[in-house]
Parts: C-alpha cells; structure tokens; sequence
C-alpha cells in the first residue's frame, strides 16, 4: 500500500474575506511532491478555507492512487482536531466539508498530525499565491507538472461524475431581465443610469418567462437585484409561482460611469482612450469613476457564496444583469476576464449554474430563449 502525506492550508484576508487554500501531496517514502492543488475562493473565513483545502488535497491523493493510505499534516488545530473526532464540528458552513473529507478515502486509511505553521511553509506559499492572484482579478491553480495536470482533471467532479454523494447542489437559474428602452438600442445601462422599466416587449417577455419557470416546477425561491427593470421582472414570475421576491444589492449591474445611456460607437467617440483600457483590463474602470470587471467579479463571488451556502441544496432564480450573469458563468468556468466579451446574453434569457457541497460548480445553461419563441 502507497503513503502519501497531503500538508493543506487556506488563509483568508479579512476573515471573512478575500481567500485561498493550498494543498501538496507528496510521497511518504521518498518525499517526492506528487500534486499540488491551490483555488481562489472568493469571499470566505479562514476556517472554510482551511477545510477547502483539505478537501482538495485528500481528492488529489486519492487522484494518484485510491487505495492509499494517508497521513493529513496541518497548522489548523481546529480542522485536525475536529477530523480526528476529538473536538464536535457545530458551525454550519463547515459540517458539509468535513463530511466531503470523510468521504474521499475509507474509515481508517486516513490519520490526522497538528504541524507548526513553519512546517507547513508550501502550502501556505501555495494558498497566498492562490489569494494574490484572486485579488487581482484571476483564479490561480498550482500544478506540478503534466500528470498533475491530470490527476486534478480527475478529481475534480463534473455534474455527471463525483457528484451524486456531495447531496443536491444550490442550483441558480440565472434570468436576465426583460428588455427595457434602452435594450434594442444597445446602449450602456447599469446600475449609475436612468434605472428604466421594463417596455411592452420586456413585460410580455417576462411573462413569458414566467410560464416556462412554472411549468418546470423547480424553483423554490426568488431573488432579485433592487433594480426597477429586475424587480418588475422578478415580480412577474414570483406571481406566476406564487413566491416572494427577495432583494439582493449584490446582483446589481455594473456601474458604467459616465457611459451610461450611450451606445458602444458613442463611448469609442468620445472616450477613445478610456474604452481601449476597459477592453484590454479587467483592473480598469469606465470614464467617470464607474465599477471595473475586476470588482464586479470580487462582488459577485461574494454575493454567490452567500447565497449558496443561504440556499444549499435549493434550486433559486436569481434575476439580474448582463454583467452579473456572465460573471456567474466564468467564475463556475474559471475562465479568464476577457471570456465577458465572448458570451452571448439575450434580455429575459435563462441560464443555469449547479453548485456542490465541495465547492466545485457545473454550468447547466447558458442563453436560453427557447420560451420566448
């Protein structure tokens, strides 16, 4: 039988705040490093990501070799305290990952070792990485060579392999909201705008909508962005299902600046320079002071993992924006900033986004308008 050491951390700057985790495994006869694992998190406590960690680092090893025994080394003397069954594991957020750990090898294959933090010096390197380069906009993840490469394909659970003994995920349907005056024309609209209506078209599409989600039958909860053209669709549809609508400042759109209301000839007219930047960096902001891609992104993680871990197992429909929507998508692709200007995205359309007990997220749909033919 194989041993392998997995040493796991997960930091967090701001506890909850930005956060990372970084997971190595490595052979316990020769000390060879065999995997390394490291994600950005999003907005978490150091607890969670600690546990995330974990998590990562028991699925590679078990990547390598499933019948394996493993020695778990970490500074957290709460994650191994609580994993060895000395200490009760109360808070909510941490149960599903604990039991996710448990999971991964059988009963009695996995033994758990307090190490003081300078003896865990790569995995805390890999979890920092993994925060700086979250911060700033990408998701980092650490491998070691070309078979690492594989074996993190192979643990990492798709929504038809792995995924069925992590329980329901919180699943989003994703609805844009209907068109508004200012849709058919293209023009700049968030959250530093007019904040129109829904016109005729948007209403009837909202309805439409409305019927396609009810005859489905799987939405247990609505929420929506606070603004005026999301709220009225959201308040056709919660109707339909006979739901309340919930309001959540974080699904709201982009804050274009002084672009506004303008069509995208119109910004390269007068703010040449500004739209060059915009394009070309997340980091960069519309003229006039408006919100960039990156914080959009930071946002919008924060906003997911509150509501996953608010509606775990639930199927919810979020309605909100352009720019919230596809970044829900990216974030659950890890694809870079730029995939934003490769998406399509139709008014009243439906997308779909699965997201496990494990952390690990599965797009379902994207652009649908099936409903409104």
């Amino acid at each position: 039988m194989r041993e392998f050491i997995v040493e796991a951390d997960g930091g967090s700057r701001g506890n909850p705040g930005p956060a990372g985790y970084g997971a190595v495994v490595s052979d316990a006869a020769t000390g060879e490093t065999l995997a390394e694992e490291s994600e950005y998190l999003g907005v978490v406590t150091n607890n969670v990501a600690e546990y995330r960690g974990l998590v990562a680092g028991l699925r590679a090893a078990h990547a390598l070799d499933p019948s394996a025994s493993v020695d778990v080394r970490m500074d957290s003397k709460l994650v191994v305290e609580q994993m060895s069954g000395r200490w009760k594991i109360k808070h909510p957020d941490m149960k599903p990952l604990a039991a996710e750990a448990a999971r991964v090898f059988p009963p009695g294959r996995v033994t758990y070792e307090w190490i003081p933090r300078e003896m865990n010096k790569h995995a805390d390197r890999l979890a920092n990485e993994a925060m700086d380069a979250g911060t700033s906009g990408s998701t980092h993840a650490a491998k070691a060579d070309a078979d690492v490469r594989a074996a993190r394909n192979v643990a990492t659970p798709t929504v038809g392999w792995g995924a069925a003994d992590l329980g329901a995920p919180a699943t989003f349907v994703l609805l844009r909201h209907g068109e508004t005056p200012l849709t058919p024309q293209k023009r700049f609209s968030g959250s530093g705008g007019t904040d129109p209506s829904l016109s005729d078209v948007g209403r009837e599409q909202a309805e439409r909508a409305a019927a396609a989600l009810a005859q489905r039958g799987t939405i247990q909860a609505v929420v929506a962005s606070p603004l005026a053209r999301t709220r009225e669709t959201a308040g056709t549809v919660a109707a339909r299902l006979g739901l309340d609508v919930a309001i959540e400042d974080g699904l709201i759109e982009t804050d274009f600046g002084a672009w506004e209301g303008l069509t995208f000839a119109e910004v390269q007219e007068r703010h040449p320079d500004d739209l060059t930047a915009w394009l070309a960096s997340p980091d960069a902001e519309p003229t006039g002071g408006g919100e960039s891609f990156a914080a959009t992104g930071a946002r919008i993680a924060a906003t997911r993992d509150k509501l996953v871990a608010a509606y775990a197992g639930r199927t919810v429909l979020l309605v909100t924006h352009v720019t919230p929507i596809k970044t829900f998508v990216r974030l659950a692709l890890g694809a870079p900033p730029e995939s934003l200007f490769r998406m399509e995205l139709s008014a009243a359309s439906l997308s779909a986004v699965a997201y496990y007990a494990d952390g690990n997220a599965s797009v379902r749909l994207l652009n649908d308008t099936s409903h409104l033919r």
